[in-house]
């Protein structure tokens, strides 16, 4: 297993919650005050909504074709340097970004096919939450049910995340290095190509570079 092996990060993430779950239970039976424990719901005021797993804005994001539902459905190419079809063309329409007229209709084009694709997707997964909801308010719900639905409903999601991180990947053909750098530093992402050349506020550069092995 080497270093850097999927199988050996997976072990050492698995080891790191092994040592919180023993220090949370130890942490109870200890001398741990559980009546000190605080017992509101983190979800107080998410009642009122018409289906509760879902926010206002998950449900407009959903129907709408965007990537915002559920914190972001594609913060994995996002934020790690494969620009989002849509922040590229509200960087270029305020003159924040340069990008040619070719460029330009190719990322239009590629952001109105997405939507397309992802409005019935996230139609049909506000709807699978629908009626998830009404069975439990009607107190209709089955395990059946339940399984059937949910199964649905998580099948539907994976599509949506394929879906958007897709069209970020295709952005990589389009922009070019120094566009994706300067949508980056717009955006306010700290993605650095060069850290010799980048040297984090608060760091000592020389320390910096010598860590980076910078010549």
């Amino acid at each position: 297993m080497t270093e850097n092996s999927p199988t050996l990060r997976l072990v050492t993430l698995l080891s790191i919650l092994m040592v919180f779950g023993v220090q949370h239970v130890f942490g109870q039976h200890t001398g741990h005050d559980a009546t000190n424990k605080p017992v509101n719901s983190p979800y107080v005021g998410q009642e009122t909504r018409a289906i509760k797993a879902l926010s206002e804005s998950d449900i407009q994001g959903l129907l709408s074709g965007s990537g915002t539902p559920f914190n972001g459905m594609a913060k994995p190419a996002e934020l790690n340097g494969y620009p989002g079809p849509r922040h590229v063309i509200d960087a270029y329409e305020s003159g924040k970004l340069d990008l040619t007229d070719i460029q330009f209709e190719k990322i239009q084009a590629q952001f109105l096919e997405m939507q397309n694709l992802a409005i019935p997707l996230g139609e049909k997964l506000v709807a699978v939450e629908l009626e998830i909801e009404e069975a439990f308010q009607n107190k209709t719900i089955t395990q059946e049910l339940l399984q059937s639905h949910i199964a649905e409903s998580a099948g539907l999601y994976a599509q949506l995340r394929v879906l958007h991180m897709s069209y970020h990947l295709k952005m990589i053909d389009i922009l070019s290095p120094d566009q994706i750098s300067q949508y980056n530093i717009l955006r306010g992402y700290s993605i650095e190509t060069n850290p010799c050349e980048n040297v984090p506020e608060g760091h000592d550069p020389q320390m910096w570079k010598l860590h980076n092995n910078c010549n």
